[in-house]
């Protein structure tokens, strides 16, 4: 597979669609903060082992994800593909930029070890207010991956690749998670985008090398063309 660019760059496009999202998943929910206090000072320091787990799932989820995007962009290569290329490069400097924040973690726990809530919560404040932590890490660019992975769904539904249902329930669970608070209610929209980006993964890898090709040059009379893939759409 190693040697064949088109097998390994569909497995690979298919296999993180499906990754990614379960491992965000799987780490809200081992995450000391959705079953208890909301502040990681406290609730990391309740279960230090879980919230070492939970950091590096989220790290691992959203770093497959700024790779699993190129993948999405490969089926916007005939079809609406300015919004493809737009999309996914929100998508990717997003997903980029929430992976860095985790080093955060840590030094929350550490925190939560040596001072009061209170007191580590001001010194986090200091820490993460200063200009060139919000202008270079924060904002707005870890907000970019949000935007831009619907909207890069959209593109793809509107190839015929899938389905109306798939750009609807990811950006449900996306917006669904920000308008609760961090907590077990989170859960289900975490959740969403397994079901949709993990369905488009699964097409990519039961679509074939062949129709995996046929997205790199309009193709020639009487070869196999995207269209033919995209009527069995569910």
């Amino acid at each position: 597979m190693l040697n064949n660019h088109v097998t390994f760059r569909r497995v690979v496009s298919g296999a993180l669609l499906v990754v990614a999202p379960l491992l965000q998943a799987l780490a809200v929910t081992v995450d000391p903060g959705t079953w208890g206090d909301d502040r990681e000072a406290v609730s990391f320091g309740v279960n230090p082992t879980l919230a070492q787990v939970q950091s590096a799932l989220y790290h691992w989820s959203w770093l497959l994800m700024a790779v699993a995007v190129l993948g999405l962009v490969h089926l916007t290569r005939q079809r609406n593909t300015r919004l493809g290329h737009v999309s996914g490069a929100l998508t990717v400097v997003g997903y980029s930029s929430l992976s860095g924040m985790l080093i955060i973690d840590p030094v929350e726990w550490w925190l939560g070890r040596h001072h009061s809530p209170e007191r580590a919560q001001q010194i986090m404040d200091e820490m993460m207010d200063l200009p060139i932590t919000v202008g270079a890490f924060q904002m707005p660019w870890i907000f970019l991956g949000f935007v831009g992975l619907p909207l890069l769904i959209v593109a793809v539904w509107r190839t015929g690749f899938v389905g109306w249902w798939a750009p609807l329930v990811v950006t449900a669970g996306y917006l669904g998670s920000f308008a609760v608070p961090y907590g077990p209610l989170i859960l289900p929209f975490w959740y969403a985008p397994v079901v949709a980006l993990g369905w488009v993964g699964v097409k990519i890898l039961r679509m074939g090398d062949e129709a995996w090709a046929s997205y790199y040059a309009m193709a020639a009379p009487g070869r196999t063309t995207p269209d033919s893939y995209a009527n069995t759409t569910a």
